[in-house]
C-alpha cells in the first residue's frame, strides 16, 4: 500500500472530513457524459453490495480470501450489465450504510503511534519480523481502504463501472501482498498479531471521507508514491541481511503493483476533475473522459498530455491536486523522490515538487 517515511508509520497528516455527498469538490457531478437513467448500472449496485460484505468481515485472512472471490466475480461482469443474478435482492438502503470503520479482529493490539518502538534496520531477526509485521498490517488495511472507496463513492458520485474494476483490482493486489508477507512472517517464526500497530491508515481515510478527489490525491497518490520512494531501501535491507526471499516478494510483486495503485489514484482524480470542473470550458470534454476511463493502470500514461490533446489546460488539474493535498495533508512532502517509479505511474514532478520541503 504505502509507507510514510518508514514501514508502518503513515497516516498522521490529515484533517477530518464528513460523509460523501452528491457533490464532489466545488463542482456539480451531473454532465451529459455521465447522465444515467435510473436505476444505477446493476454491476455497480452489486459491486457496492459485495464491497460491503468484505468491509464487514473482521478476520483478516478471511477478508483476503473474500477479496479474491469478489474481485473475480466483479471482473466477470465487465462484459455484461443486464440479467445479473442477485441485483433484485440488494437492499438499496443498505448500499448507503457505509460502516464508520471496517470490521477488524482484535488480533493486533492497537496503540498510539508514539508508543510504537523503532522497527530497526533489519539487522536482527526480530527487526526483520517487526518490519514484516508492519508491512503486513499496512496491506491488511489497504484491502479495506480499496473496498471503502468503492462502497463510499461509486454510487454517491455516479462513477462508472471502470472505477469499480480498477479498485477491485487494487484490493486483490493488496490481499495478495497481505497473504505473501504474512506467509514470510510465519516462515521466520512469527505471526500476524505478534507486534502492536496503530490505526493511522483508517484515521487518514476518515479525514478524506467527504471528498473522493481528496481521498484519491492523498491516499492513492501521495502515500502510494511515498511507498515507492522508500520501498527500494526496505528491499535492500532485507537483501543485505540475508533475507532474499522477502526481498524478492517486495521487489517482484509488491513494488511493481504499487506503481499501478498510484496510477489508479491519478487516473480517477483526473476523471473527476474533468467531469466536475471542466463543464462549460472549450474542449472535447466527453472525448477526454472516455480516454481517461479507458486507460489501463498497468501502462504508463500522461494525464496532462491527454487533457491538452482534448483542448484543456493542465494547470487547473495540477492546482486542484495541490489544493486537495494542502487541505488534507499536514506538512510538506519529503524528498528524495523515486522519480522513475512515480513517472511510470504518470505521477510526474509537476504534481509533487511544488509540495515538497
Amino acid at each position: 500500500w504505502s509507507w510514510s517515511g518508514s514501514a508502518g508509520h503513515r497516516g498522521a497528516h490529515f484533517r477530518r472530513g464528513n460523509q460523501a455527498t452528491r457533490r464532489e469538490g466545488d463542482g456539480p457531478i451531473h454532465s451529459s457524459f455521465m447522465a444515467r437513467s435510473q436505476p444505477h448500472d446493476p454491476r455497480t449496485v452489486l459491486a457496492v453490495s459485495r464491497a460491503l460484505t468484505v468491509l464487514r468481515e473482521p478476520d483478516p485472512h478471511a477478508k483476503a480470501k473474500k477479496t479474491d472471490e469478489v474481485r473475480e466475480e466483479i471482473t466477470s461482469w465487465a462484459s455484461e450489465s443486464e440479467g445479473l443474478a442477485g441485483v433484485e435482492e440488494v437492499n438499496e438502503f443498505d448500499l448507503h450504510e457505509i460502516p464508520d470503520k471496517p470490521a477488524r479482529s482484535s488480533l493486533v493490539r492497537i496503540v498510539p503511534p508514539r508508543e510504537l518502538k523503532s522497527l530497526g534496520k533489519g539487522g536482527s531477526l526480530n527487526s526483520r519480523k517487526a518490519i514484516l509485521h508492519s508491512l503486513t498490517h499496512i496491506e491488511s488495511w489497504a484491502v479495506d481502504l480499496s473496498w471503502d472507496i468503492i462502497a463510499r463513492f461509486t454510487i454517491a458520485l455516479d462513477l462508472p463501472f471502470g472505477f469499480v474494476l480498477d479498485f477491485a483490482t487494487v484490493a486483490s493486489d493488496e490481499a495478495r501482498h497481505f497473504s505473501l508477507l504474512r506467509s514470510r512472517l510465519e516462515e521466520l517464526g512469527g505471526s500476524y498479531g505478534d507486534y502492536p500497530a496503530h490505526d493511522g491508515l483508517w484515521e487518514s481515510a476518515e479525514e478524506t471521507s467527504a471528498s473522493c478527489m481528496s481521498r484519491l490525491a492523498v491516499e492513492h497518490c501521495v502515500h502510494e508514491a511515498r511507498g515507492l520512494d522508500v520501498l527500494p531501501q526496505t528491499i535492500g535491507r532485507f537483501r543485505k541481511n540475508g533475507d532474499e526471499a522477502t526481498a524478492v516478494v517486495l521487489e517482484t510483486v509488491v513494488y511493481p503493483e504499487e506503481i499501478t495503485h498510484c496510477a489508479a489514484g491519478l487516473k480517477w482524480f483526473a476523471f473527476l476533475h474533468v467531469r466536475d470542473h471542466c463543464e462549460g470550458e472549450e474542449g472535447d470534454r466527453d472525448g477526454c473522459l472516455l480516454e481517461i476511463e479507458s486507460l489501463r493502470i498497468g501502462e504508463t500514461f500522461s494525464i496532462a498530455d491527454i487533457l491538452e490533446r482534448h483542448g484543456f489546460d493542465r494547470a487547473p488539474l495540477i492546482e486542484s491536486f495541490h489544493s486537495c493535498v494542502r487541505s488534507h495533508f499536514h506538512g510538506r512532502l519529503k524528498p528524495p523522490f523515486n522519480e522513475e517509479a512515480r513517472a511510470r505511474a504518470g505521477f510526474t514532478a509537476e504534481f509533487y515538487e511544488p509540495l515538497a520541503g
